[in-house]
């Protein structure tokens, strides 16, 4: 039985899918707390040409080297001398990094459902008092959001064993469902847009320290905060060595990026107009509450409805491709050798167990602070796991057009060059904007930089293999 069974529509509904998660739930909140109206189309504008240049480099990537595949971050082996040190550890640590950052990332789509939940269960915000050790408080709804979140992952799981086919076509009807569901509230609201809830157009915002931001400086903080509305544009490229064809990974990434940024644009922009940016920077649950303004309470549950189907959809696209990550890495020599084993559908079984347990290690966020701080907290933790592999597949781009590797024309190799120089630039960018806050730097550089306790593993195994061979 073959795995290359993707096509271009599952494939696309991977790619709108993962991007379209939990950003587009959570997002009006934080993005109206890092800027005014201003710096948020702003950041739109330079994040949506950002990503469009990575969008066109993973394409190219993925036709030129199909033999590469698992996601951005196994270029950094390319980038030494094959068979090195040097390309064995960076293409460990750059796939470690990626890898928990996926990680983080199904995360912050389990916790967006059972904000969602919340719209139906009430109870799972509850500040009902169950514990109080310390300075520890322990709150029932913070338990029960723990549980939902932790039933739902497991469930995903199941899911996910039973074979990239079925999970692929739920993670489709989810997507569709979704994309619908979305186009009828950007129409309702582009009918309910109230442009005196917007503010002042251009207005100072202040950070943690009280420090007061100017234009450019909002730009760069509502930057990292759309850049993580597009992680997941490189879904296509992770499962390259189970598409149809590889001409449709391509194809696949342009037309998922330009849905996504079609219906993150309207409703973030959109839901600026429903409530006020008091109530918006408030608010644990935006979307619903800003239709709710508009429809009542039914229209409120029937968006909170149309949330949950998004993020199952969404969860089990995250899942598959946390687990395909080290899979692949696996296969190609850079990752422990226990992650290529698959079971009887042809599913990455060792990878999926050790990346759901982790992923319910980080679910514990819930149980001691809000569901918005559990986001916040993940997207901190996650930010350089996912900008670095962004820019190493930039520069391995740059690294096969200036040495003509797959190129025949010149015409394309410059063309190709200056989009691939681009996003070098905009990852760089972002990198240096998501990491000036020291917080979110540490604790990126210690995500990344935590793999080197497991890369002895990796060298032990190779030695032993080289012995044996």
């Amino acid at each position: 039985m073959t795995r290359h069974k993707l096509g271009f529509w599952i494939l696309t509904a991977l790619v709108v899918g993962n991007m379209v998660g939990s950003g587009i739930f959570m997002l009006p909140r934080s993005l109206s707390a890092a800027a005014s109206p201003a710096g948020v189309i702003l950041a739109w504008i330079a994040t949506g040409l950002g990503v469009l240049t990575l969008a066109l480099v993973f394409g190219s990537l993925a036709v030129r080297k199909p033999e590469l595949s698992g996601g951005p971050q196994i270029y950094a082996k390319e980038l030494f001398r094959e068979g090195s040190q040097g390309s064995l550890i960076a293409g460990f640590m750059s796939t470690w990094g990626y890898w928990v950052g996926n990680i983080a990332g199904f995360v912050a789509v389990i916790t967006t459902f059972a904000s969602y939940l919340s719209a139906f269960f009430p109870v799972l915000t509850s500040d009902k008092v169950w514990v109080d050790f310390g300075g520890f408080t322990l709150k029932a709804g913070n338990v029960l959001t723990f549980l939902v979140c932790s039933l739902l992952l497991w469930g995903t799981h199941a899911i996910c064993l039973k074979g990239m086919k079925g999970a692929g076509r739920l993670n489709f009807i989810a997507t569709a469902t979704k994309v619908i569901g979305f186009v009828l509230f950007i129409v309702i609201a582009l009918f309910a847009f109230q442009q005196s809830n917007i503010g002042p157009f251009l207005a100072p915002r202040t950070n943690e320290s009280g420090e007061t931001l100017g234009l450019l400086s909002q730009v760069n903080a509502a930057a990292v905060a759309t850049l993580w509305a597009f992680i997941g544009v490189e879904s296509a490229m992770v499962f390259a060595a189970r598409a149809r064809r590889k001409q449709d990974i391509r194809r696949a990434t342009i037309a998922g990026l330009l849905i996504s940024i079609v219906l993150y644009v309207g409703i973030s922009m959109l839901t600026m107009g429903l409530l006020t940016q008091e109530q918006l920077m408030a608010s644990q649950n935006p979307l619903v509450d800003g239709i709710s303004a508009v429809t009542g309470p039914i229209g409120g549950k029937l968006l909170a409805g149309l949330g949950l189907i998004s993020l199952l959809g969404s969860t089990i696209g995250w899942v598959l491709l946390s687990a395909e990550v080290p899979f692949q890495a696996a296969k190609l020599g850079v990752f422990l050798p226990s992650f290529s084993k698959e079971n009887g559908k042809g599913m990455p079984k060792v990878s999926l167990w050790v990346s759901n347990a982790l992923g319910q290690i980080l679910l514990l966020s819930t149980v001691s602070g809000s569901i918005s701080a559990a986001f916040d907290f993940i997207i901190y933790i996650a930010t350089l796991a996912y900008l670095v592999p962004y820019l190493i597949a930039s520069l391995y781009h740059l690294k096969l057009i200036w040495t003509g590797e797959t190129y025949a024309l010149r015409k394309e190799r410059v063309s190709e060059g200056i989009i691939a120089g681009l996003a070098a630039i905009y990852s760089l960018w972002v990198i240096i904007a998501g990491t000036a806050d020291l917080k979110t730097f540490l604790l990126g550089v210690a995500l990344i930089v935590s793999g080197i306790l497991f890369y002895p593993l990796l060298r032990r195994h190779r030695k032993t293999g080289n012995k044996t061979a």
